[in-house]
């Protein structure tokens, strides 16, 4: 082989593994953006559900009541129109987390602190771990294509 030809092969290799290093970079850039979109997504799900939730239960006279209008509030949210023993599970295991939320818009100093936080967190983990996807995957509104019709 010519010092020429030599040359060009070795420019060639050159230009090829600069085209797998980017292709590895964008395959890893897309894969963290994902993860960040993903991350972010569930965030505001998180606030917003959270909030609604509490500002729902906000203001009832006694815990029983909250935990009930949380769980109203919740299937609200999810379009739960009918009851199913899978949705009364869910809604049951949120109680802890309407409970913590009404205790700490109570602010009662005579008792242990209000985590909705942890009981949130608690949530989240049995969930995934019961139904083998996040909770809040339920979120996902799916909207189908329609036919555009024009008169």
């Amino acid at each position: 082989m010519s010092a020429l030809a030599e040359y060009l092969s070795s420019l060639q290799r050159d230009a090829q593994a600069a085209d797998a290093a980017e292709s590895v970079f964008r395959r890893d850039a897309a894969e963290h953006i994902a993860a960040l979109a993903l991350a972010r997504a569930t965030a505001f799900r998180r606030v917003n559900f959270v909030r609604s939730v509490a500002d729902a239960a906000n203001g009832a006279e006694s815990e029983e009541i909250s935990v009930a209008v949380a769980q109203a509030q919740v299937r609200v949210r999810l379009g739960w129109t009918t009851e199913s023993d899978a949705r009364d599970e869910v809604l049951s295991r949120f109680a802890p987390v309407a409970q913590a939320l009404f205790r700490a818009a109570q602010g009662a100093q005579d008792e242990a602190p209000a985590d909705p936080g942890g009981a949130l967190a608690a949530f989240e983990t049995w969930y995934l771990e019961t139904r083998h996807s996040p909770f809040w995957d339920l979120f996902e509104c799916y909207i189908p294509e329609t036919p555009r019709v024009d008169f």
